[in-house]
């Protein structure tokens, strides 16, 4: 077991593995590195005091992947959740000494979202949402409209008045938008980061929540700051339903329209097809950070009820390793999968008996001034907001293209009988996943991990145990969940057309993404992809190129080195003259310091040619 005096070191010593494993945070701050040096203890106290010994062992070993053991579970705290902001900004809130009542402008109501955010986020470790903004603020700008009505009728005359409204509550609605963009870019909480948080909207049809869509979208392309850098948070995620916004008698088309450009400029937003989304999940809401989703769930009144819902956290198999173990036999295959889950189970149950111990003044935030939803008192039992299936809690998976390459070979996507078998796993892991659930009443949902370091921990591990396997542990990383390789090159619509059956077994937590070249002015191509995915995705991403170079003015795809990116026009990689954004399994990121694909294959290469030559 990593003894703590190492782990203290490698942090010390700017270990990459260490310091780069979350991509949105930046390690050479103050506040980043005390709370990164809390989660290296907590982490290593979790691991030798707190977990089960089987579940720690599997866990450093990397059978499994306990997540988050930087914050859980020496903290009982939760994962992710769609924040009630509705229900919040009606009735108030406090927070620290302060009783906040209901606001009487968008700006106000903008302002305490932001203060609410901040403090959710710090009273968890995941990621947040808030759902359905556009329509939550309408009724606050409507007060806007009011109030300047109020004074156009004194000041302005009659047969000015109805666009002397309209401009001044556009300009308020503008300036609260673009004030909730910066404050949220500039914003750190206790976790010593900006707050994972995602915005969704695109549903409202009224004046005022059209007028937030566009709001919204123009601030995100305008960029921040004098170079008009592309916003990292919040996440975007823009609804597109039938007969609102998809074809162009719709009354929202032109907002998909400033969608699609938007997302050809700064990747957000991602989108979610209404539709799909009910099929899959059963009614409608956006994920809960990046990919995190929620079941339906009905309230004792016989209603949906999403907002004020979490998720608990989430455990990960390591699927490529079963099938390396099995050495392509089906039946070991099928037999270590059930093993291995019995791991996933212990794990997942050893987090719902943390969270037992919580009290609400632990997270008064989450707990006692709604945002999750009910207003417990002091002494209540936290367990009646999960119980009952309104809580998840995740089963995750990494690395479905590998498990089936020692099966089927690398190029199996085209092979029916080779798919059937990766659908078949998340069968399997599935029945587990009822039968959890109704053992333990909180909902066990079946997860597309987000692997941004899991990727490369688990071949790491991998590599170092069975050495370089040609598709599998060779290529420096792993598949993240149930992705086409990204090494082959495919349409969207193939690509699509290939994960489209995933989520439907997979529905706790998943996304797709096409690559794309540079759109920026074929914003009909992009919408011809949307358009094909309406039917056959729920959640969608845009992955284009949208790197600058401020020393020669590039804009485009910049180069993948070794030692970072680098613009291909002049060779710029200085971090301070250029704004390189990826995509990092979910949210964008900055990540012009961190390992490349290429260098952590080459390091993972040396290290076990180093272990051969000792062997």
């Amino acid at each position: 077991m990593l003894k703590l005096e190492e782990s203290l070191s490698r942090l010390i010593n700017k270990d990459p593995t260490v310091v780069n494993e979350n991509a949105n945070k930046d390690s050479e701050t103050f506040t980043t590195m005390r709370d990164l040096t809390a989660g290296v203890v907590s982490k290593s106290y979790a691991l030798e005091h707190l977990l089960p010994k089987h579940v720690a062992a599997a866990h450093l070993n990397g059978d499994i992947h306990f997540h988050d053991l930087d914050y859980h579970p020496f903290q009982p705290l939760t994962n992710c959740c769609l924040i009630d902001i509705k229900g919040m900004l009606e009735k108030g809130f406090e927070i620290g000494n302060a009783q906040v009542e209901s606001p009487k402008s968008i700006q106000t109501a903008t302002a305490q979202i932001v203060q609410i955010i901040a403090n959710v986020s710090s009273s968890q470790y995941g990621g947040c949402t808030v759902d359905r903004i556009d329509e939550v603020l309408s009724q606050y700008a409507e007060c806007n409209a009011r109030k300047h009505r109020e004074i156009g009728e004194k000041f302005v005359y009659p047969e000015q008045l109805d666009d002397y409204v309209r401009t001044q509550t556009e300009k308020d609605i503008k300036d609260a938008m673009q004030s909730l963009e910066y404050e949220i870019n500039t914003l750190y909480t206790s976790n010593g980061q900006t707050p994972f948080v995602t915005l969704g909207f695109g549903l409202g049809t009224d004046t005022y929540s059209r007028m937030i869509q566009k709001a919204i979208l123009k601030t995100r392309i305008q960029g921040l700051g004098h170079h008009h850098v592309t916003a990292i948070f919040p996440k975007l995620v823009y609804s597109i339903k039938k007969g609102v916004n998809f074809a162009p008698e719709d009354i929202n088309y032109d907002v998909k329209q400033l969608a699609l450009e938007c997302s050809t400029k700064r990747m957000y937003p991602d989108i979610l097809n209404y539709d799909k989304t009910v099929e899959i999940l059963g009614d409608f809401k956006a994920p809960m950070g990046c990919r995190s989703f929620l079941p339906a769930w009905q309230n004792e009144k016989g209603e949906n009820e999403n907002s004020g819902r979490c998720n608990l956290g989430v455990v990960t198999l390591n699927l490529p390793r079963i099938a390396i173990e099995t050495e392509g036999d089906p039946a070991a295959f099928w037999r270590l999968l059930d093993e291995r889950m019995t791991l996933i189970h212990d794990a997942l149950v050893y987090r719902i008996e943390r969270i037992q111990s919580v009290i609400p003044n632990n997270a008064p935030i989450l707990y006692k001034s709604g945002a999750f939803h009910n207003r417990l008192k002091e002494d209540d039992n936290v367990m009646e907001l999960f119980k009952h299936k309104r809580a998840t809690i995740s089963m995750g998976y990494i690395g479905l293209y590998e498990a089936a390459t020692v099966f089927y070979g690398p190029n199996w996507e085209t092979n029916p009988e080779a798919k059937t078998f990766t659908l078949d796993i998340l069968r399997r892991m599935k029945d587990f996943q009822y039968q959890w659930t109704d053992d333990y009443d909180i909902f066990f949902s079946l997860y597309s991990t987000p692997s941004e370091s899991l990727t490369d921990r688990f071949c790491r591990l991998d590599t170092e145990r069975f050495g370089l396997i040609p598709n599998i542990t060779d290529k420096g990383y792993y598949q993240n969940s149930f992705h086409y390789d990204v090494r082959k090159a495919v349409s969207p619509f193939e690509k699509l057309d290939f994960e489209k059956d995933y989520p439907f077994l997979a529905s706790g937590g998943y996304i797709h993404y096409c690559e794309y070249p540079k759109l920026t002015h074929n914003t009909k191509a992009l919408e011809a992809v949307w358009d094909y995915s309406y039917d056959k995705v729920s959640y969608l991403g845009t992955n284009a190129p949208i790197d600058k170079c401020y020393e020669c003015g590039f804009e485009g795809d910049f180069k993948t080195t070794a030692h970072g990116y680098e613009c291909p026009h002049c060779g710029n990689h200085d971090p301070d003259t250029v704004d390189v954004v990826k995509r990092t399994c979910g949210y964008l990121g900055n990540p012009v310091q961190r390992p490349t694909i290429e260098g952590r294959h080459k390091e993972i290469a040396a290290r076990v040619k180093h272990m051969k030559g000792n062997e």
